[in-house]
């Protein structure tokens, strides 16, 4: 049992130490952690998250081709379109461009490019920026569940494609799609009210004192003047058709190719090369640089993510199987009692990990090893994402910084800051709309 107990230990620490140092220390230090668990304590290591990775990895360099083509930046301009023609609704109208935005490129990092714009739409009409803006972010992130492209869904994908009930990817889009959009416009109508207006906002008023701060409320921020290659639209035009290949092939599986013992293909595997062939094909239209591709902004996220999930999932999958008979023994009952206290678990681990698909990696084999159907995990997935409760994430960052009026904030005492609210509605009623659904479906 002792072991048990500085073998959690040591996990912790190195989920820790990897937050504190950002970006790929996470991997790295998880790699550690896996030479410490086979030399010291000789745990035998598990198997390292390859299809994972293949599969972020494919997913990340056509969405990072399609941003280097002008494609993400046609869909941020329609997005802007949308919100200038309808200002008035800037607090639903944002967050749901950021998760529909989100759910088709497959990255939250695509909301950097519209967060100036809300802001800017915001201060127009006279609507506290706070509102959309924090919302926005929280949404950029909720959409990830939702995203067929995205790599927490291809991850549950893989995770459970070994399992008696591997779940299909139109399963995984029809509960996450729906809840998602009801978390969001539940959380958004919550922040219809929140704050005082900005006329009524002494602390904004003060500050419109300063001539500095009048003349930077008062300059317009777009992208509509940005112009874009020919080949943008056509980009957009061929990544929506990998992913709807995709999605083709998960509802009818026998259009797979078959391997040599003529049974089809894995669709972990087809997500893979169809995925790259159509980033193949937005590169050849685009006459997009490699260099250029790989020195991206979503690229570079990408890789991070991937070699965060090699260590750190390698190391937490080490330490369940090596564990999992006492785990089973101490935590079974409880989870198989009431499925969704694992959810909590869930949001715990994610509020650390600050990425869905690192913590669908830690916890979905956990939960198999505990009982869990990939269903009861599937009715808990939106639960994944926690990571705006510390208010450090990029996306959350930039809202703050990019909200000219500063109604969106850390408080003082750090968690009473502007995304906790529309965060925990956002994701306590997503959680449960997937729930009902998934019950509901299967």
């Amino acid at each position: 049992m002792w072991t048990f107990w500085i073998e959690f230990a040591l996990l912790l620490t190195a989920i820790l130490i990897g937050i504190r140092r950002g970006g790929v220390a996470l991997g790295m230090i998880g790699g550690l952690g896996v030479a410490v668990m086979a030399f010291v304590f000789r745990v035998a290591p598990a198997e390292p998250p390859i299809t994972v990775m293949l599969i972020i990895l494919a997913v990340v360099t056509a969405s990072a081709t399609l941003q280097v083509a002008g494609g993400l930046d046609f869909l941020v301009q329609q997005a802007e379109r949308l919100m200038r023609r309808h200002p008035q609704q800037i607090t639903f109208l944002a967050p749901l461009s950021t998760f529909l935005l989100t759910m088709c490129v497959g990255t939250g990092h695509a909301v950097y490019s519209l967060l100036p714009v809300i802001a800017d739409v915001s201060l127009k009409t006279k609507i506290r920026p706070e509102r959309p803006m924090a919302m926005a972010s929280v949404a950029s992130q909720m959409g990830i569940t939702a995203s067929p492209a995205a790599a927490a869904v291809t991850t549950l994908l893989a995770l459970t494609a070994k399992s008696g009930q591997p779940l299909a990817l139109w399963q995984i889009l029809i509960v996450t799609i729906p809840a998602g959009l009801i978390g969001v416009l539940a959380a958004a109508f919550w922040s219809l009210r929140r704050g005082a207006e900005l006329d009524q906002d002494p602390e904004y008023q003060a500050r419109l004192l300063d001539p500095d701060f009048r003349a930077s409320i008062e300059k317009s921020v777009t992208t509509l003047d940005k112009t874009l290659p020919a080949h943008a639209k056509p980009a957009v035009v061929l990544f929506f058709s990998g992913i709807l290949l995709v999605v083709l092939l998960a509802l009818f599986p026998h259009w797979l190719p078959l391997d040599g013992k003529g049974k089809p293909v894995p669709m972990t595997t087809a997500v893979q090369f169809v995925m790259l062939a159509f980033g193949a094909f937005i590169l050849f239209l685009s006459n997009a640089k490699a260099a250029v591709i790989a020195r991206s902004e979503v690229f570079t996220a990408g890789m991070i993510a991937v070699v965060s999930i090699f260590g750190i999932a390698w190391m937490s999958d080490t330490f369940v199987k090596a564990n999992e008979a006492f785990l089973v023994d101490n935590i079974k009952v409880m989870v198989a009692y009431a499925p969704w206290t694992f959810a909590l678990a869930m949001f715990a681990v994610s509020a650390f990990v600050k990425s869905q698909a690192a913590t669908l990696t830690i916890m979905v084999p956990f939960g198999l090893a505990l009982g869990l159907t990939p269903h009861q995990l599937l009715a808990i997935m939106p639960s994944c994402y926690a990571y705006f409760f510390f208010a450090f994430y990029p996306s959350d960052l930039a809202a703050i910084n990019m909200d000219r009026s500063g109604t969106t904030r850390i408080g003082k005492y750090l968690l009473n800051h502007s995304f906790m609210m529309p965060g925990l509605i956002g994701v306590g009623v997503s959680t449960v709309a997937a729930y009902v659904l998934t019950h509901f479906y299967f």
